[in-house]
């Protein structure tokens, strides 16, 4: 199976850990070798941090693969996939990583593993710089799934910065092949609706003024819609350590979804954090695309104008990704 190896360098995007995940999850799914120099290039800490480590060690054990370089601080791994298995495994970054991006680097090759998998992640849910947990499963969830294929995730425990504790258990079982998808129809929004939380030592007057300040900015724009935030206490037995923060979700007629969202971080008054998110949400909407900000970004896109052109004031764009059409080996 080791072929020629792809050599790839770290410090391309933005420097951080998105393209080790990318390359990760691609070299473990083709089954090609892989060198990353120059890890996190453009961080303030580069190398390899717990939550890169633990999710690298992971695929690792997903595929039965070899690993070398792979320490805290390295800028450089090798890795040799072998057949991916699927199985039951555990990824603990110990601290607050994130353990959405942990998701992100193990799915692709859960999809295309031999048999399903469980997969423990252990971490932050709640953490910045990555998806919010709320977020991967009430918008990121039913579009991924579009594709094809179900994935089950069973929120154990939060955790937030800096103590992480969190852990999330996601089901999946493996497909043939994905299939195409044509996400091109906006409708019109028909529901916003969202979750304010505090967690620890926190109190709920902060999750309430969070959820007030954030309609009472959604209103001055959309009027006509009823917005539901749900202030949220986390239960003692469901949180680790303490953390605030809130994702709100408009739905559209033809079940597009959108989001803001905005973590709380000491000395920043609730209001701050509800406004943020609403105001994000709101962005997300202006633009009249069919996904938000962050589902936009995740593979190579072709750009044109639109032809069909109802609103000659508006400039519309189609966004094409032609996928690779993987077919599962390992089934």
């Amino acid at each position: 199976m080791a072929g020629q190896r792809v050599e790839v360098d770290g410090g391309i995007l933005e420097g951080g850990g998105q393209i080790l995940r990318v390359s990760t999850a691609l070299s473990c799914v083709l089954g090609l070798p892989l060198r990353v120099q120059k890890i996190r290039a453009g961080r303030s800490t580069p190398g390899l941090r717990p939550q890169h480590l633990s999710g690298l060690e992971m695929i690792r054990d997903l595929c039965d693969g070899q690993l070398e370089g792979a320490a805290i601080g390295s800028t450089e791994v090798t890795f040799t996939p072998e057949k991916i298995k699927g199985g039951i495994h555990t990824a603990d970054t110990k601290t607050a990583g994130s353990v959405c991006l942990l998701m992100q680097v193990s799915m692709p090759c859960v999809l295309f593993a031999a048999s399903p998998s469980e997969l423990h992640l252990k971490g932050g849910t709640n953490a910045e710089m990555a998806p919010q947990i709320d977020y991967t499963v009430m918008v990121f969830k039913p579009i991924v799934e579009k594709f094809g294929f179900n994935f089950n995730c069973d929120i154990k425990m939060r955790g937030y910065y800096p103590k992480g504790g969190g852990e999330v258990i996601v089901r999946m079982s493996p497909v043939t092949q994905l299939n195409p998808i044509n996400l091109t129809d906006r409708g019109s929004v028909t529901k916003i609706y969202g979750r304010a939380f505090v967690a620890g030592v926190l109190p709920f007057k902060v999750a309430k003024d969070m959820a007030a300040a954030a309609v009472r900015c959604i209103r001055k724009e959309i009027r006509d819609l009823y917005v539901n935030i749900q202030p949220v206490q986390e239960p003692k037995d469901q949180a680790f350590g303490n953390g605030n923060g809130i994702i709100i979700i408009a739905e559209t007629s033809t079940g597009c979804l959108f989001a803001g969202s905005s973590l709380g971080k000491r000395g920043v008054n609730a209001d701050k954090v509800g406004i943020d998110a609403a105001e994000m949400l709101l962005a997300n909407l202006r633009h009249g695309g069919t996904v938000d900000e962050f589902l936009q970004d995740q593979a190579k896109f072709t750009v044109k104008k639109s032809e069909d052109e109802e609103d000659s004031s508006k400039d519309t764009y189609i966004i094409e990704c032609q996928g690779i059409g993987m077919r599962n080996p390992n089934l």
